[in-house]
Formats: C-alpha cells, structure tokens, sequence
C-alpha cells in the first residue's frame, strides 16, 4: 500500500460527512459492490512493476535496451509516485475520488496494452510512465476511498485492499511468463494481457462514479503540503530516509530479482514463482507489524530484526543464489515488509490527525524521491561488470543506513515536541 494516508478529518464536521458518504453507498450502489472496486483497483498497483520484473531479459533483447536503461525503468515507479501522488487528493475535490480512480485504471490500462507494442526504448518508458501515474493515483486514493465510504470498517477493509495489493503483485510474477507462453507471440502478449485486469476494474469504477452523487464533497480530505516545521524534526528525517530506503530495496527487488535468479541457472518460470514468494510472504506481516509495533514502546528493534533477514537473504542471493533460492526469496519478503512498519511508525510519531498527515506527506514526498537512484545504479552496476556481485553489495550497504535510521525513527517520541 503506497500512498499517503488521507484520511476524514478529526472534526465532528469531517466525521458526519464521512459516515453520510458511507450511508449514501448503501441504496443502489452498495457496500458489497464498492468492497470489490477496492480489491479490483488495488489488484492493478503492482502488476505493471512485477510482470515487466518476470520478463526483463525479454524486455531487454526485444528492445536492445542497456542495463542504465533497465534500471532507469525500475526507478520510473518512484518517480510517478513522488511527482503525481500528491495531486490526486486535488483532483478527487474537483472531480470526485470515483472518478479519478476510474481514470486512473483508465491510464493504467492503456499503457499496459499498448507499451509492449510501442516499437522502441522511447516509447515503453513513455508509455510505462502513463500506467504508473494511473497506479499513482490509486495509491493515494485508495486510503481515502476507504476513509469516505466505510468510515465504521477502516481496519477490515485497509487489510483487505493490502492483501489485494500484495496479492496482485504475487498474481503477475508469478504468472506472466505461463502467459507469455500460453498465448504465444513472445514477451509481448504476455506483458499486454494484464491490461484487461485494470479494464475490467475500470469497467466497475465506472459504475461507481456514475453512482456517486449522493455523497457530500467535505468527505474527501484536502490535501496538506508538508508543513515546512517537519524540515527541522529529527524524527521526520529518520523516518523519510527509512522510508525510502526500504522503497529502494523493494523495487529493485520486484524489477531485478527474477533477473537475478535467472542469471544463476533457474527457470524464468521459477524465477517467477520466487519473486511472487516474496510478495506472498508480506501478506501476513503486513496484517500482523501494525499490531506488534503499536504496542511496542520502540519500533527500532524490529525494524533491525527485519534488516537482518534483508542481509541474510542478499547474503545468500550472492553466495548461493540457486542453491537456496526458496529461502533467500522468504527471507527478502520478510525485509521487505519494512514498508507497513514505515507507514505504522508514521502514525506514532505524531500525535494529532493534522499532524500524522503532514508527517505523512513529508515522508513519503521525500522518500519516493531519495529511493529513485538505486534501481538506477543497480541497472549500471550490472551492465558494466556483467554480474550481480556489487549490485547486491550495494543493496547489502544500503541496510547500514536503513538500519540506523530505523533505530532513531523507532524513538518513543513525537514531531510536535521536536518542532
């Protein structure tokens, strides 16, 4: 789940209008028909990463694109996210949080039918750039859709998106190389296929914004720029850099890990199974961190115990990369569930609602933007020696400082007092 957490404001004006927007939703629509736009919609956020992941070799021939180029493609996500993001919450005031989903699924799938077909380098980027910003969006609204129309059933159904989420990004690395296969043609159908998924959430989301006129406009929470206070705390410094650190090794991990296990002699098949294994094994962390990190007093210990198994498993990937794929591949998703610990100690940190949203925009604006480079220069790093022994050094390094400022992130303390 990525994406800021907007969610209805603390005033009773904010809270009355949410659960209004809830009741709207009961007559001709209904909740059940809206619980399933939100797992259609957060089926679509990761497939257009972790397909072109099962594929890159393919990708690469096909294209006659370079390793900077590959890596340059693994970083477009975080760019999307920092840059478009923070406008979708602007767009759901104007248009409405139906509508911009609908078109964000829209963008999504036009650029995944059309990208394997774009004819060069140019226009894949270009064309993987217009499914990103529709993902974009999805992300920032999905939080916010959940917040409009289940004001009473935020937890069940926040679970219920991210393990839709995770499940898709598992969905597409495992499967798209079977496809590719099935359908024939090359590498080509098998990354175009997955554009019937989101037009087909699309075709739902549309029937929800043709619905959606009952609920009032204070429902959809205004967006905060980041208060300029969050720039002198400690804390929010900490957490950004977590934040995006652990975005770096999660990308280039969806983009590059099939790669890697194929390079060591595994099947692109199982290749795929592996990547999709790590995604599996975030499911159940993302439901259980929240919960055990809320009641611990300091979340530094276990954002070290999820480093280790990020060393454990890059050790491994360097040394054995076949021999013990299966455990490497557990022991990465586990380092990467990272990712709800971020967004858990984001909550934690700040004590008002305003504050965890500001402290939320802050953080993910500038860790998206500092997790850009390394799919970069891991892409560089493996065309210009032709193996992966820096790369995964490199990733390996990154812990170092992931580590430390998951520790100082993990301090029983607020922004309001450092600021």
């Amino acid at each position: 789940m990525v994406g800021t957490e907007g969610g209805a404001t603390d005033t009773a004006d904010g809270r009355s209008a949410a659960t209004a927007a809830g009741r709207a939703v009961r007559g001709p629509t209904g909740r059940w028909w809206l619980a399933m736009g939100l797992v259609l919609a957060a089926l679509n956020l990761r497939p257009a990463v972790t397909a072109l992941g099962s594929l890159m070799e393919e990708v690469r021939h096909g294209l006659g694109m370079s390793g900077t180029v590959a890596g340059l493609l693994t970083s477009v996500p975080s760019l999307c996210f920092a840059l478009l993001g923070p406008a979708a919450p602007r767009l759901a005031r104007r248009f409405g949080p139906a509508s911009v989903v609908c078109g964000g699924l829209a963008a999504v799938a036009a650029g995944l039918a059309l990208r394997p077909f774009a004819g060069g380098t140019a226009g894949f980027l270009l064309l993987s750039a217009l499914a990103l910003a529709g993902i974009a969006v999805g992300n920032v609204l999905m939080p916010v859709v959940v917040k409009r129309w289940f004001p009473d059933r935020v937890g069940p159904l926040t679970g219920l998106y991210s393990m839709a989420l995770t499940g898709g990004s598992a969905l597409a690395a495992a499967s798209t190389v079977p496809l590719a296969g099935a359908l024939g043609g090359g590498w080509r159908p098998g990354l175009a296929v997955w554009s019937l998924l989101a037009l087909g959430a699309g075709a739902v989301w549309w029937g929800i914004a043709a619905r959606d006129r009952a609920a009032p406009a204070a429902a959809v929470p205004a967006a905060e720029e980041p208060a300029p206070r969050m720039v002198r705390s400690p804390t929010a410094w900490a957490l950004a850099v977590f934040f995006g650190l652990q975005a770096t090794g999660a990308y280039i991990t969806m983009g590059w890990m099939p790669q890697i296990f194929r390079d060591a002699g595994v099947g692109a098949g199982t290749a795929g199974l592996l990547a999709a294994v790590t995604m599996l094994v975030g499911m159940p962390f993302s439901l259980l961190l929240p919960g055990i990190a809320a009641r611990a007093r300091n979340q530094g210990v276990i954002a070290l115990a999820l480093i280790a198994c990020g060393l454990a498993g890059y050790a491994g990937l360097r040394f054995a990369p076949a021999g013990g794929c299966w455990a490497w591949a557990v022991l990465l998703g586990i380092a990467n569930s990272s990712f709800p610990l971020a967004l858990t100690m984001i909550g934690m940190r700040a004590r008002t609602g305003a504050g965890v949203v500001r402290l939320s925009a802050f953080v993910q604006s500038i860790g998206y933007l500092l997790s850009i480079p390394g799919p970069l220069l891991v892409g560089r790093l493996y065309q210009a020696t032709g193996g992966w022994g820096l790369p995964i050094a490199l990733l390996a390094a990154l812990l170092v400082p992931q580590a430390v400022a998951g520790v100082l992130a993990g301090r029983d303390r607020s922004v309001e007092d450092e600021t």
